[in-house]
């Protein structure tokens, strides 16, 4: 019996001395799985830091740095316009580098891929990700290089051509050249990648080249008053790392997380995010060609579709970042506890975007009610605009009377919003076919179909929920039923896509100066397109068309002021607000200010931080 017991203790032993081994053998793979990666991009890196030695010596070699007496000369480092502000933030006698900086979204997001996805969420994210070769200056509004080091126009006004900056890398080393950018248009403006928003946007480019390694050129159509805007805001995709899905498309179209560039953050992996995550989170890129470093060492944005749950958790020091209600504001602006710890920002963005009512005027290939201008015009003038303001928003926000911000040259001073009355609603719904004829106080069609439709809207914002309440009772005081959808967010956007639904109430991101193209031109109304409300009007088409051709800028405010007029006319949207924000910010966040573009907080290349001895991660 001993004898068995003793061969029994042997095995065990033996099998915990085996399994030991087998620990210790997939650690020692590990660490040289590791240590593999990391010479790997050791290796990438002395790759690059040759190419940039080699392009240096080009130029040295060619003249083209040079002394005032025409004697060539070293170049002298100096700090691209697009990084003044931020190395002007570096300078400060508290500045640190370190820290996390934690947001919140307020819906999950379906996908971060570039192009593929459609939420500011998701541009939020990608912006710093993925570099384009100018951006605006955040004051003066002029243009500024960020990858582009120059850039001019031909005499024709039709070929615009770009210089690189020496040195550009990705986040995995290889180097951003000329080729990359040509690789990112015809990418894009291939049929099998389903980006029709991309396509939209690029649609007056015919043609991008790459000279040589730095150089790029950018051939439209005819000229283009956007031209620099729609060439040097491409957001630049790596051809080697995107290039595989020209072979499989699906995977790329269906993707969730396929991100990398060449910005200052990265994600830790670029092909492994997915939305049950349930947050996002950028490592700081150790190879960011930038003369200025981001100063956090991470981006972390958290899933929290409640807001009493993101209030907590904002309260508990685990979000740095709180978006306010208008109802809660002022009660959150006298809380002791949230002054002490944290700073209110109300403003009023100049370039704050707009909520609207989107009506749907075909679906499955018939159309709606909504189809004929009369009805649109009538519900908005069943809409009390002005009511809504300020009951459910409590005075922060401003009346939006069509896409162009009342600040805009685009905008004509002397158009009216549609006023709120019942009467002349009525009126024109009459035209259209609707009365009531049962004393029942409901609206019929000739057919004896009443007046009802379903207003789709995002479930877990509750200002929004409470706008829908609003005029659930508002239209029915007309005879119009109107029944409130609450939708998940991924659901809404596969509504759009299949263009599935009777009405929507969203918003539209701004701009300096907005193109319409995209949103209202018939051409858009394909499926994925961004005229998801299947709007057609070929006097608005033309209008839009000559305003894009028009290089001349006050010609061009012209073209604009009539599509605005068209639009007020024709109410494919009914437009509702533009809404203040109303934040408040950890105090530990330095270096936040107001700008010609709205508040700093998510500017790139970073101009915020967090001083050394008030950080909280990483420590």
């Amino acid at each position: 019996m001993s004898r068995h017991f003793g061969w029994i203790v042997t095995l065990i032993v033996l099998g915990i001395l085996l399994l030991l081994v087998m620990v210790q053998v997939d650690r020692q793979w590990q660490r040289m799985a590791a240590m593999q990666n990391m010479m790997s991009e050791q290796a990438r890196d002395l790759r690059a830091l040759r190419r940039s030695l080699q392009s240096l010596e080009s130029d040295l070699a060619s003249g083209r740095f040079t002394t005032g007496d025409g004697e060539r000369a070293p170049r002298v480092a100096e700090v691209p316009s697009a990084f003044e502000r931020a190395a002007e933030a570096a300078g400060r006698d508290d500045y640190a580098e370190g820290d996390w900086l934690v947001q919140a979204f307020g819906t999950g997001l379906a996908t971060i891929t570039p192009y593929v996805s459609s939420d500011a969420y998701a541009a939020d994210v990608q912006n710093y990700v993925l570099e384009s070769l100018v951006q605006r200056h955040p004051e003066t509004l002029d243009w500024q290089g960020l990858l582009a080091a120059s850039w001019d126009f031909d005499e024709s006004g039709q070929e615009l051509t770009f210089q690189l900056r020496p040195g550009l890398q990705f986040s995995d080393g290889e180097p951003l050249t000329a080729e990359d950018v040509e690789f990112t248009f015809n990418f894009l403006m291939t049929d099998a990648i389903a980006v029709p928003r991309a396509r939209a946007f690029l649609e007056k480019v015919e043609k991008v080249e790459a000279v040589d390694e730095r150089t790029v050129v950018f051939t439209f159509e005819e000229p283009y008053f956007d031209a620099l805007r729609v060439a040097g805001g491409l957001n630049v995709l790596p051809k080697h790392f995107y290039e595989r899905y020209l072979d499989e498309p699906e995977t790329f179209n269906e993707s969730r997380g396929i991100l990398l560039g060449s910005g200052p953050y990265r994600l830790e992996d670029p092909t492994g995010w997915t939305p049950d995550a349930g947050r996002i989170e950028l490592e700081r890129n150790p190879r960011y060609w930038g003369p200025v470093e981001p100063s956090f060492d991470r981006l972390v944005w958290r899933v929290i579709q409640n807001d009493s749950a993101r209030l907590t958790t904002f309260r508990n020091r685990d979000i740095d970042v709180y978006g306010a209600r208008p109802r809660e504001y002022a009660r959150l602006r006298d809380d002791e506890a949230l002054r002490e710890r944290a700073d209110t920002h109300e403003y009023m963005s100049p370039t704050a975007g707009y909520s609207y009512i989107g009506w749907n005027q075909k679906r499955d290939g018939e159309p709606t009610r909504f189809a004929d201008p009369r009805v649109r015009r009538a519900m908005s003038y069943l809409t009390d605009v002005d009511r809504l303001i300020e009951q459910v928003m409590l005075g922060y926000a401003e009346r939006a009377i069509s896409p162009f911000s009342p600040r805009s040259d685009q905008h004509n001073p002397d158009l009216e919003h549609i006023p709120f009355d019942v009467e002349r609603a009525l009126e024109l719904l009459a035209e259209a076919g609707y009365s009531e004829k049962n004393r029942d106080g409901v609206l019929i069609n000739e057919d004896g179909e009443p007046f009802s439709f379903d207003l789709v809207y995002f479930q877990d914002n509750e200002d929004t929920r409470r706008i829908a309440l609003f005029l659930r009772d508002l239209y029915a005081r007309a005879g119009v039923h109107m029944r409130p959808q609450p939708t998940e967010w991924s659901v809404m956007l596969e509504k759009l896509s299949r263009q599935d639904f009777d009405a929507i109430t969203l918003g539209w991101t701004s701009g300096v100066e907005v193109d319409i193209y995209q949103m209202f031109h018939s051409s858009q109304t394909v499926s994925g397109g961004d005229n998801f409300i299947n709007y057609e009007n070929p006097e608005l088409d033309a209008v839009i068309e000559a305003a894009r051709g028009e290089v001349d800028e006050d010609k061009r405010m012209e073209h604009w002021r009539e599509a605005e007029r068209i639009l007020v006319e024709d109410q494919p949207y009914t437009f509702l607000m533009r809404r203040q924000t109303l934040a408040f910010i950890d105090r530990r966040i330095q270096n936040l200010e107001q700008t010609a573009l709205g508040l700093n907080l998510g500017f790139v290349p970073v101009e915020i931080y967090a001083p050394f001895d008030q950080q909280r991660y990483g420590q």
